[in-house]
């Protein structure tokens, strides 16, 4: 059309007709952010990660912050905790070591003769934080009650002995105390070997008897060759002196070793091996010597390379917090560890960028868990460890804990699937509505139409899209790095295919003379209402493909049984407005061959998106959301 200026003024002139004009525009303007703004995406990642949470539930994974379930789908390093986690948590005494280097087994430590027993037991009984109640310890720590049980078999303590004082046992003081009274006035000593050893000048023989010249280095052989059994070792030893709460020691009396044996779990193992195929780092965290704790992580599988290295944390504190930074892609065990150094891990792996995860149980765990990006509480532990955290690992297991994993990926990839199903639609949606006045149709879609299209858009296809259930193969990508953008570039590259297809084949569908011929020659509300039908079953169709990036189109869709059931009653409901929408959704009735004809028009967009798909395929790296 030539430009008419005296048409614009009468135009601009005419109070009425310029209002229709306003009018028009403010309703397409509405349309089109409407359409554009995708509104439904903050209910879609509540509804999938509250879903998740029913699932997860059933593999004694508890999750108390929504967000802590995408987060550990991200991970790239872990800190865990070895008693419980990668053990059974049932510590057992194994066997007993005399002042002589003479060593029993559990069951031989009943022929050993009645005075070392008894010193034993009163070593134990009287320097221990648990009780015996009904014939088992309860309170203290799981290492007091195994020793406690083991000993309570030698028989009834000596009621005349009392406490006089108690030093408690800590993790930095490595050792406990307690001064008794009553027959025998000493103060009995347990605790690490390296703490006890070096002041013992005498030690009880195998009759019961004091003897000089105690041979340490006999023992310390002896300690090493347990220590490779993963079989942690606690030296117990008495003081005619009274012992200070700075550990001051004094002429010490070696009573014995006492060895504790806690079994890993055979499912632990494996859920090492799926996080470390996930590219996770896992380093075990735990109390015990470095010899035994470098037993346990190969046995667990913690250890797999030569460069892999074990520090202490006397050593941790020699290194600053760069070196120990530069190191810290290559530490697997933290031996003898203190709670701080929890929390210095966790600060050092975040500064170097990476999405960390910490496992704890008790109180002093809390500063660390809260820390980390993620915090693994475990069901056992305290309260104060259980509000800390983000999720709570109800049966203490790794492998739990790994699952845990495998579900962060694969919501990640849910709400990523459900951004490119409703970008897709977005684009086709927004590109029809803003060309169609261009090429004479000035609503291709209506206002009702637009809030149909935006329930399934938004709501129910957010529904279909969190009902995917965790796949172990999201186990073997690596973890996305933190900064990286929710929309990735082959999530952008399947937006655009897909919606440019789309919005093309609407616009050929409205302009096209070959499909006016076949639909227009009925009028236009027969065209209108075959434009809509094209529209949705298109929808339809993205939903396929959106929903994997395998070039399977039907792959793992039995898993997902909402998907079907939600898409299948999208189209019902389709053909339902199309013969039965009336003035109110514009629709007339459509002859059964338009409607094939339609929805063949629409199942085009599942080949576009396989070539795709294809073409990706070839290229090294290819992954996928």
């Amino acid at each position: 059309n030539k430009f008419n200026a005296s048409l614009i003024s009468e135009t601009l002139g005419s109070p009425s007709v310029m209002f229709g004009h306003v009018m028009k525009a403010a309703t397409l303007a509405v349309t089109v952010i409407v359409m554009a703004v995708p509104e439904g995406l903050p209910m879609m990642i509540t509804v999938v990660l509250s879903a998740n949470m029913k699932r997860m539930l059933k593999d004694n994974v508890l999750v108390r912050k929504l967000t802590g379930i995408e987060t550990a789908g991200s991970l790239n390093i872990l800190f865990t905790d070895k008693t419980g986690t990668l053990t059974k948590g049932k510590l057992d005494v194994v066997s007993f070591v005399s002042g002589s280097g003479r060593i029993f087994t559990k069951k031989q430590t009943g022929s050993a003769e009645a005075g070392l027993r008894s010193i034993l037991h009163d070593s134990i009984y009287y320097n221990c934080g648990a009780s015996m109640n009904k014939g088992r310890a309860i309170g203290g720590n799981a290492t007091d009650r195994a020793l406690l049980e083991f000993v309570s078999t030698f028989g009834a303590p000596n009621i005349g002995i009392q406490k006089t004082d108690v030093i408690p046992f800590s993790s930095g003081a490595k050792f406990m105390a307690a001064s008794v009274r009553g027959g025998r006035d000493v103060t009995y000593i347990k605790g690490a070997p390296e703490r006890v050893l070096p002041f013992c000048t005498e030690y009880y023989n195998d009759e019961g008897g004091v003897s000089g010249g105690f041979n340490k280095a006999k023992i310390d052989n002896i300690i090493r060759d347990l220590t490779g059994q993963a079989i942690r070792v606690v030296a117990v030893a008495e003081s005619d002196a009274p012992v200070s709460k700075d550990g001051i020691f004094r002429g010490l009396r070696f009573v014995g070793l006492l060895g504790i044996r806690d079994e890993i779990r055979p499912e632990a193992v494996e859920g090492v091996r799926m996080v470390r195929k996930a590219g996770i780092q896992t380093v075990m965290i735990t109390g015990d010597s470095r010899l035994t704790a470098l037993a346990i992580a190969r046995e667990a599988g913690v250890l797999a390379k030569n460069g892999d290295i074990v520090l202490t944390s006397d050593e941790m504190r020699q290194y600053t917090d760069a070196e120990l930074s530069k190191k810290l892609p290559f530490i697997k065990v933290i031996a003898r560890a203190l709670p701080s150094d929890k929390s210095r891990l966790v600060r050092i792996a975040q500064a170097k960028g990476l999405v960390v995860g910490m496992t704890g149980d008790g109180v002093n765990d809390a500063p660390a868990l809260k820390q980390a990006d993620i915090g693994f509480a475990m069901g056992s532990g305290t309260e104060v460890a259980k509000e800390a955290g983000d999720i709570v690992i109800i049966d203490d297991n790794f492998k739990s804990i790994a699952k845990a994993i495998c579900y962060g990926r694969t919501i990640f990839k849910s709400i990523r699937k459900f951004i490119i199903y409703q970008m897709s639609i977005c684009i086709c949606a927004v590109g029809v509505t803003v060309m169609g006045p261009l090429i004479g149709v000035d609503f291709p879609i209506t206002v009702i139409q637009m809030l149909w299209i935006n329930i399934v858009m938004d709501t129910l296809a957010g529904l279909a899209f969190s009902g995917e259930k965790a796949r172990d193969k999201y186990m073997e990508e690596p973890p996305k790095p933190r900064g990286e953008a929710i929309i990735n570039a082959y999530m952008a590259g399947q937006i655009a295919v897909t919606g440019l297809y789309t919005t093309a084949l609407c616009l050929f569908f409205l302009k096209s003379g070959a499909m006016r011929g076949i639909f227009g020659a009925r009028g236009e509300l027969y065209m209108m209402t075959a434009f809509f039908a094209l529209f949705m079953f298109s929808a339809i169709f993205t939903s396929f493909c959106a929903r994997t990036h395998e070039i399977r189109l039907f792959g793992y869709i039995s898993s997902n049984k909402p998907f079907l059931w939600i898409m299948g009653t999208v189209t019902l409901i389709q053909v339902f407005i199309i013969y039965y929408g009336g003035e109110i959704f514009r629709t007339v009735d459509l002859e059964l061959v338009h409607i094939i004809i339609i929805a063949a028009l629409a199942v085009t967009i599942i080949p576009i998106d396989t070539a795709r798909k294809y073409v990706l395929s070839k290229k090294v790296g290819y992954s996928g959301t």
